[in-house]
């Protein structure tokens, strides 16, 4: 896993690694018993501070999602993906597909996540069913 923080979002860094790793362990990225990286990789691939790693580290930890091992590192204990295979894949691919179209399209990264948050806030009110449709 490889972490990409982004220094003027507002979100402070140690929250970015959670979020990602959550997300990671949301889409299937990460599993049960993969190793996060180290702290000293992510230091070194992100030029943050060591705390600000085991801080999200031991926020993960908390959550039960990780677990640290002395000596051996840490580890993905519980993941928090539901949805897991060909279906999963196939509509991966397609949102890869309209992501890559919006880009085409000109939209900035901003502007497929404001898209995409609006559609699922829409989506997902409970005066929707599960499919899309009013209920």
């Amino acid at each position: 896993m490889e972490f990409r923080l982004r220094k003027g979002s507002g979100v402070p860094a140690y929250q970015q690694i959670v979020q990602q790793t959550q997300q990671a362990l949301r889409v299937g990225t990460l599993r049960l018993g993969d190793k996060l990286p180290t702290a000293r990789e992510v230091v070194a691939a992100t030029a943050v501070n060591p705390n600000t790693v085991l801080r999200a580290y031991q926020e993960l930890q908390r959550a039960g999602l990780v677990e640290s091992r002395q000596g051996l590192g840490t580890f993905v204990v519980r993941t928090l993906g539901r949805a897991e295979g060909a279906a999963t894949e196939e509509l991966r691919e397609e949102l890869d597909a309209w992501v890559a179209r919006a880009r085409e399209h000109g939209l900035e990264r901003e502007d497929v996540l404001a898209l995409t948050a609006s559609a699922v806030e829409r989506l997902f009110q409970p005066s929707h069913s599960g499919n899309g449709e009013p209920a």
